[in-house]
Parts: structure tokens; C-alpha cells; sequence
């Protein structure tokens, strides 16, 4: 079991290292089962806010894996783009997904070019126009699958969202970007974080194995509670990321569970 739950885990995060495929038994041309779509559509609602706050810490020079961070989540959205592309299958699926292409491509080339302030801001306010239009992706795709398997993929991947969602607005705060509207978007993400764990908790589909490590995500994220504090007035960005990072890993890892049981 203990080897089992390594290689499971080694699967989900392969991809924030190198553009890796998660691959599933191929019922349709794309490859993906129902569960793995809803997975990776999910995983590009994380991936829109992840860039954002790899994008600051690399203009702030805050870790150095800031800047492999950027280029990887860049690679991956576009590789994901390209599979759920082919996964499309009705008329608003299709239309939705070409939206998001045309977006991507002008967020790509923000993303990628050197940071600045006022880029950044620009990058943050684009990043909510992407996350909107992933985020109806999933639920098409929800619908089509009839199931509640696939709606406990769709939670459980839009928890990895929030984990970078609270990072972004905490990294765009933290390098003098004062809007009000991010304290207020990071204290929303922070209770949307916590209702939704709760129902994961209570989920009836869960097995031992999602329980124990939405156990473990609990525990993560009091540690977080504690760490997002301010110490002296200052800022701690490499502290509260490492915190949300673990969080989103040890999600990436629950959210591939949900989808095995959605398949």
C-alpha cells in the first residue's frame, strides 16, 4: 500500500517539474478518461493563479526555484490546453475551449516577458478572466459526466486553485501592491478553502486513503493559519508558498484519487 500511495503520489507531481502526461485508459482520441479531463481542466484553474505568484516572486527575486516554476506551469497549461482541446465533444465544450485559447496567448506573453510592477498587476487582473473561463470548462465537463465522482474532482481540484489563488494575492501584497481587492480576495479564498475541505471531509465516496490525506491537509493548512501571520509588520512570501505548495501537492495527490474513482 505504502509503495502504491509513492507512486501515485510521484504521478500527480511529476508535472510541476517537467511536462509530463498523466495518461489514462484512451476511450476517446485525446487519451484521457471523464476523471483525468475534469483533473487536468481543474488543474489549469491552478495553473492560472500559480503563474501569477511565480511570475512576482521571480520579479521580486524571492526563491530561486520562482523562476523554473514559471516556465513549467507556462509548458504545462499549454500541453493540458492541447489535450483538453481534443477532449471537447459538444458545441459549448468547443467554444469555451477556443475562448480560453485566445486568451492564453495574449496571458502567455505577459507571463513570459520580464517582471515588473505594473506588469504584474495587469498579469493579476488577466489571471481572474482565465481562471473564469477554466473554470466553466470544468463545469461542462462536470455536467457531461452525470456523476458525483466527477463533482468531488471538480472540489477537490479547485482546493489546488485556492492554495495559489491565496499565494497570488499574498506575493502581490507583499511587493507593495496594495489593492484592496486583494486582502479581500485573499480572505474570501481563505473561507472557500475551509468550507470546501469540510465537504470533502463528509464526502461518502471517500476511502481510507482520501481520508487519512485530507487529514493530512488539514493539518497543512492550520500550519499555514499560523504562518500567513505577519511577523514585525513584514511580510514572509518563502515561508506562507512552501506552506501552500505542500497543500497544493498533497491536493494533487486527492484530487488523482477522486478521478481513479470517476473513471
Amino acid at each position: 500500500m505504502k509503495l502504491q500511495r509513492y507512486l501515485l503520489l510521484l504521478t500527480c507531481i511529476m508535472p510541476f517539474f517537467f511536462s509530463g502526461n498523466i495518461q489514462a485508459a484512451p476511450p476517446a482520441k485525446s487519451g484521457l478518461s471523464m476523471g483525468d479531463a475534469i483533473n487536468k481542466a481543474g488543474r489549469q484553474r491552478m495553473l492560472s493563479q500559480r503563474i501569477v505568484k511565480a511570475y512576482v516572486l521571480v520579479g521580486r527575486k524571492v526563491m530561486l526555484s520562482a523562476k523554473m516554476q514559471l516556465t513549467d506551469s507556462v509548458a504545462l497549461f499549454e500541453k493540458q490546453l492541447a489535450e483538453l482541446t481534443d477532449f471537447a465533444a459538444t458545441e459549448e465544450e468547443r467554444k469555451t475551449i477556443a475562448e480560453i485559447t485566445r486568451l492564453w496567448k495574449k496571458y502567455k506573453a505577459l507571463a513570459t516577458a520580464k517582471p515588473s510592477k505594473e506588469k504584474a498587476v495587469e498579469l493579476a487582473a488577466m489571471s481572474d478572466e482565465v481562471l473564469a473561463k477554466t473554470h466553466k470548462f470544468v463545469l461542462l465537463l462536470e455536467d457531461r459526466s452525470g456523476s458525483s465522482a466527477g463533482k468531488l474532482v471538480n472540489i477537490s481540484g479547485r482546493q489546488r486553485m485556492l492554495s495559489q489563488r491565496i499565494a497570488k494575492f499574498y506575493v502581490l501584497r507583499s511587493w507593495g501592491l496594495d489593492n484592496p481587492e486583494y486582502e479581500v480576495g485573499q480572505n474570501k479564498a481563505v473561507t472557500e478553502f475551509t468550507e470546501a475541505l469540510k465537504l470533502l471531509q463528509a464526502a461518502p465516496e471517500n476511502t481510507s486513503e482520501i481520508n487519512d490525506a485530507l487529514k493530512k491537509v488539514e493539518e497543512d493548512w492550520n500550519t499555514f493559519k499560523i504562518s500567513k501571520q505577519l511577523k514585525g509588520g513584514n511580510y514572509i512570501p518563502s515561508l506562507v508558498v512552501r506552506s501552500l505548495d505542500e497543500i497544493l501537492t498533497q491536493m494533487n495527490y486527492i484530487t488523482a484519487l477522486y478521478a481513479n474513482i470517476a473513471r
